[in-house]
């Protein structure tokens, strides 16, 4: 579905880079690891949530890399309740498009996976850049039942 997400709190705390590779992607995974195990979870937060957070940042950003259009912008913002992370590329023309129909084995699940494993998500645009953005919650993954959120595609 196209609609911006939820806007963070203004005393929100906020992670941001710059990806421009599959192995950037990683490198970044890993400070966002960093970054987050440095800082006190929000309320409700678990360790399996930061999984969460870190699968769903892999997956959108590896996606943007491959999909989108260079440069990509990844911001992460940290919520009352959880975690928000808005993935940008310069892709503006096209919508995100999950894969339909596809042998697992194929690859090309990810975004599949994120709304599986984040209850909000969505995409939209501004004037140059194509946001893809989900939201984590605590107990997001122990609740994921295959019901998707508000639509990646």
């Amino acid at each position: 579905m196209c609609h911006a997400p939820p806007a963070p709190s203004p005393t929100s705390e906020t992670w941001r880079t710059e990806v421009v590779s599959p192995a950037a992607v990683t490198f970044s995974r890993s400070m966002l690891r960093r970054h987050v195990g440095m800082r006190c979870l929000p309320a409700g937060v678990d360790e399996s949530d930061v999984e969460v957070l870190l699968l769903a940042y892999e997956e959108l950003a590896s996606n943007a890399i491959r999909h989108g259009r260079l440069p990509v912008h990844i911001t992460v913002t940290t919520m009352d309740d959880g975690w928000l992370i808005d993935v940008a590329d310069d892709a503006t023309g096209c919508a995100p498009a999950p894969t339909i129909d596809r042998d697992p084995a194929q690859g090309r699940l990810g975004l599949h996976l994120v709304a599986r494993l984040c209850r909000t998500h969505g995409w939209w645009t501004d004037n140059t850049r194509r946001h893809v953005w989900a939201r984590i919650h605590p107990g997001d993954r122990r609740g994921a039942t295959g019901a998707g959120g508000e639509g990646l595609g």
